[in-house]
């Protein structure tokens, strides 16, 4: 999957149901796509929060090389927004100051923040998954091929998908002439206690977090479906 930021709950399930999870970062960055914004809640109902990046002149940049732009102070704005809405949490205090800690280091590639809060919120979460980047295992190709090429680098013999990837899988599906078994992610959003009235789905895993604690991956997991 590729880095996106403060992913949702449909995220974390993969990475919780895979032996190895691989950040796919070699690939071409999609400014309109959630590798740079997310949501949470708020009073009034969902937040986007979206991570300015550096963009001109880079129209094929892969993700990995994407630079955040400094000059938008985003983790401030970004963890401000965190604390004002998620202050009544019941778990706000457990996790808060490490989040904090992860916003001031003031990283400066996109991938490179989107890992970290990826890779906090699996520990948080109780998700003990090795995680691998696609940048670093020289994998060629590009769609299925590209995903065949990296499970045989990873020795991979079973390759989740998610369900929105089937599309162009099945227009040339490799997984069967390279022995490797393929199944589709079919994730029912679970609910869970939340702030501001009625619940509302698809928020950031960190709305999860604060209002549910060590729940969460419980709770994950009870939407977990695959076929």
């Amino acid at each position: 999957m590729q880095p996106t930021y403060l992913p949702w709950l449909g995220y974390f399930d993969l990475v919780d149901r895979s032996d190895i999870f691989v950040f796919l970062d070699s690939v071409q960055f999609d400014k309109r796509s959630w590798q740079q914004r997310n949501r949470i809640k708020e009073p009034n109902g969902e937040l986007m929060l979206t991570v300015p990046v550096l963009t001109k002149g880079k129209f094929d940049q892969k993700i990995c090389d994407v630079v955040i732009d400094r000059s938008q102070k985003i983790e401030k704005k970004h963890f401000n927004s965190i604390r004002v809405n998620y202050k009544r949490s019941k778990y706000f205090e457990t996790y808060i100051e490490e989040l904090e800690n992860i916003y001031n280091k003031k990283i400066d590639k996109l991938s490179d923040l989107n890992t970290t809060l990826i890779r906090w919120l699996s520990s948080k979460l109780g998700v003990n998954t090795k995680f691998v980047y696609s940048s670093k295992l020289d994998a060629s190709g590009s769609k299925t091929e590209l995903l065949v090429n990296i499970c045989k680098k990873v020795g991979a013999d079973h390759y989740i998908s998610p369900a929105g990837s089937k599309g162009y899988i099945d227009q040339n599906n490799l997984f069967a002439k390279s022995d490797i078994k393929l199944s589709y992610q079919n994730y029912i959003h679970p609910t869970y206690k939340q702030l501001y009235g009625d619940f509302i789905p698809y928020m950031s895993a960190i709305d999860l977090l604060f209002n549910e604690g060590d729940r969460g991956l419980e709770i994950i997991r009870s939407g977990s479906s695959f076929n």
